[in-house]
């Protein structure tokens, strides 16, 4: 396929941008169209409607990709975030257990912390695990699946028995 693109594409391409992206004249490039067989028209306009749905199809891959990039460059950001956040928890879990330690022994307010956080560990474990027994198989698609696979048996055993039958017959 001859890849042509717009003057506007074209000067994205040539300074490093986007690629370009194939289209479609809008106006002929040549003045023969009025001599042309109906069959040459019928080609020309399946080649036109092919490179459209090329150069659509193109476009959609370009600006998805474009995108899927921002949104991981994006979410390396909110990752970074995440193991901040967690790195900065065992601060606060220090800074518990001396704020305890004003009233009560040292290792009595680091015992008391521990046990907080287990006891916040489990209660997310089961929570966890109540949300996990929730989950169900997709038996829709399953039996979308079963049926499939139920049709295209019948068909191959059908075609089986008319290639045997016609066989037979000669």
């Amino acid at each position: 396929m001859r890849r042509v693109s717009s003057p506007k594409n074209l000067s994205e391409d040539s300074a490093g941008g986007a690629p370009a992206v194939p289209y479609l004249p809008l106006s002929p490039d040549d003045a023969t169209a009025q001599d042309a067989s109906i069959g040459s028209l019928v080609k020309d306009a399946a080649q036109q409607v092919s490179t459209l749905v090329r150069a659509e199809v193109e476009l959609i891959k370009a600006e998805a990709v474009g995108e899927a990039k921002k949104a991981f460059r994006g979410s390396l950001f909110f990752v970074l975030a995440g193991v901040i956040g967690l790195y900065s928890s065992f601060f606060f879990f220090f800074f518990l257990g001396e704020l305890i330690a004003e009233w009560l022994p040292r290792w009595a307010a680091f015992g008391i912390v521990f046990l907080l956080m287990l006891l916040t560990a489990g209660l997310a474990a089961y929570a966890g695990l109540r949300k996990w027994r929730r989950v169900r198989k997709p038996q829709r698609s399953i039996d979308s699946l079963k049926d499939t696979a139920d049709v295209l048996r019948h068909r191959g055993t059908r075609a089986e028995e008319e290639t045997a039958s016609s066989s037979t017959a000669r």
